[in-house]
């Protein structure tokens, strides 16, 4: 992941799941990253994403770990993130920061609202954003979110919630386009999408 003042670049890797045949998870996707910040590297991102249930009941669950090096000191994130089919949309969302920063962060849905309790040394506090229709969570500085954008097309506009800054507002999307990338010492041949939103321009590149 690489992040430029107002650019966001991320390599996603968009795998479709087997079919679940039982009630237990079935892996969907798996990877790490290395992050840099203006051109600097400064941390690693590692993420499971896995599919459980069945029938209506199928949800996909992402967990990560993001380690990143600051001025201030390390600081270690752990999103947990679970999602609706086939949209992805969030149902629940969970984080807990330490190092440098620390804090608890739990979201859920609640009728037409999300939810967020956030606990710091400091206290707590509560913030609710509106439940719109297909809304994804993109927490800041973390990659595999975007996970939850591969089947986005030109033109939608998808609601987001960035739970950690406390921002919600709407992605647009621009038309894909192919390019070959480097992964490691691997070319992938992928499909680049810029979204526009939140004051930032977020380019991603899905295989």
């Amino acid at each position: 992941m690489h992040r430029q003042s107002t650019i966001l670049a991320a390599v996603v890797l968009a795998v479709s799941a087997p079919p679940s045949v039982a009630a237990q998870s079935v892996l969907v996707d798996e990877g790490s990253f290395t992050v840099a910040l203006d051109g600097q590297d400064s941390g690693t991102e590692e993420f499971t994403i896995r599919r459980a249930g069945t029938g209506n009941a199928v949800v996909v669950i992402a967990s990560g770990l993001v380690q990143m090096n600051g001025p201030t000191g390390d600081t270690e994130l752990r999103p947990l993130l679970e999602t609706r089919l086939p949209a992805g949309s969030a149902s629940s969302y969970q984080l807990k920061v330490s190092g440098s920063q620390s804090m608890e962060l739990v979201l859920s849905l609640s009728g037409r609202r999300y939810v967020s309790r956030i606990r710091t040394g400091t206290g707590e506090e509560e913030r609710e954003f509106l439940a719109r229709p297909e809304t994804r969570i993109l927490e800041e500085d973390v990659a595999h979110h975007y996970y939850f954008l591969h089947d986005a097309r030109e033109g939608d506009r998808i609601p987001v919630i960035e739970p950690r800054s406390g921002k919600q507002f709407q992605l647009d999307v621009s038309p894909a386009t192919d390019e070959e990338i480097r992964v490691g010492t691997v070319r992938v041949q992928a499909h680049r999408v810029t979204f526009t939103g939140g004051g930032e321009d977020r380019t991603v590149w899905f295989d």
